[in-house]
């Protein structure tokens, strides 16, 4: 792959890595002009011009893992000078294969693919526009695959921290139920609502959650009347807290949770504490943008191999697992403890159960 060989990728990465801090010099990128060095590295498919795609499953403004996507690449390419990205959201599994051709034929030159369930069965077109920057945000389900940079992260992990983070808000309030809201029961649903359910539970043993399927079955994670039905079945059911892990749908169900008071969760975003419009109370952090910066960083330092993974790690990465927006000193010290811990791999055997139960080995 183009992007793999060392001038292309050390030039366009410098600028990555420095693409918050900078600002546009004025000459846009297709204007006819020239272009510069640094951005005729990033110009992998050297059609005169910079562009990157973005195609996810979810929605562009769906509040929290999508959107997180799109606003750095939006971010990214403004800083830069790039061309507008290429934004294609809402692209069914089925529709990948055509999507990701579509945004090859418009001039991409770097594609970022939102999840694994658009990256399978395409693996081919990898080696095809072998000119073309392949990344993929494509969990730990995902294969290595020639041709293409991923990320990774471990959902047992963050689901550990984000109970826990759940249960001392619970503790604060005399509370003791929250509802994990997700698609359709899949196997990476399983794997983060049991690794909750253990989170809470080292807080207090008597602490539970409850899983609720807001979907049809294959990745309905945008069904927002379904995810309303089954949020009000379990405020009737006394929940506390609400988890939605979910994608177009989850910003309803917070704004929903902040009505009736209750404990709410982002859903990979690193930004929820920041948000003036919706109130969270924790951050479970898997923000696909954040994950960005420190996968290229690698790249010019030389640590990262073509067809491979870079593994983010609860405790040990910043960019990985929950955070308290308001928390007292004694919770944020409490909470960091237990990230620590799981940093250390003082966990791996609950975390084996855990996969083992979720996907049957």
């Amino acid at each position: 792959m183009k992007g793999l060989q060392a001038w292309p990728v050390l030039g366009f990465l410098a600028v990555i890595a420095v693409a918050s801090a900078c600002s546009d010099t004025g000459d846009s990128a297709g204007s006819g002009e020239t272009l510069s060095t640094e951005r005729a590295a990033a110009d992998f498919n050297g059609d005169g011009s910079v562009r990157i795609a973005v195609v996810t499953e979810g929605a562009r403004d769906d509040g929290a893992y999508y959107q997180a996507l799109v606003e750095r690449v939006e971010e990214i390419s403004a800083a830069a000078g790039y061309e507008d990205p290429l934004i294609v959201d809402q692209v069914a599994p089925a529709d990948a294969r055509s999507e990701l051709n579509n945004v090859v034929a418009q001039g991409a030159d770097i594609i970022a693919i939102g999840s694994s369930n658009l990256a399978d069965g395409n693996e081919d077109l990898f080696l095809e526009y072998e000119e073309i920057f392949w990344y993929c945000n494509c969990g730990s389900g995902y294969q290595d695959t020639p041709g293409l940079l991923r990320s990774t992260d471990s959902g047992a992990e963050l689901g550990i921290s984000a109970g826990y983070a759940t249960g001392l808000l619970l503790d604060a309030r005399d509370a003791d139920l929250a509802v994990f809201l997700g698609c359709c029961d899949l196997n990476f649903e399983v794997e983060s609502f049991l690794a909750f359910r253990l989170g809470l539970q080292m807080v207090d043993q008597s602490f539970d959650a409850i899983y609720v399927p807001t979907g049809n079955f294959p990745f309905d994670f945008n069904n927002t009347a379904g995810a309303t039905e089954a949020y009000n079945a379990a405020v009737a059911e006394g929940v506390a807290a609400v988890y939605p892990f979910l994608g177009g749908a989850h910003e309803p169900i917070a704004r929903l949770a902040n009505e009736d008071g209750l404990i709410v969760l982002t859903a990979g975003s690193s930004r929820g504490c920041e948000r003036e419009d919706v109130d969270y109370d924790i951050e479970v952090m898997f923000d696909a943008g954040d994950y960005l910066a420190p996968i290229f960083d690698e790249i010019v330092g030389g640590t990262a191999e073509e067809g491979g993974a870079r593994r983010f790690t609860v405790g040990v990465d910043p960019e990985v697992g929950a955070d308290l927006c308001d928390g007292t000193p004694e919770q944020d010290q409490a909470l960091a403890d237990l990230n620590a811990r799981i940093g250390t791999g003082q966990f791996e055997e609950e975390i084996s159960r855990i996969l083992a139960e979720a996907y049957g080995f």
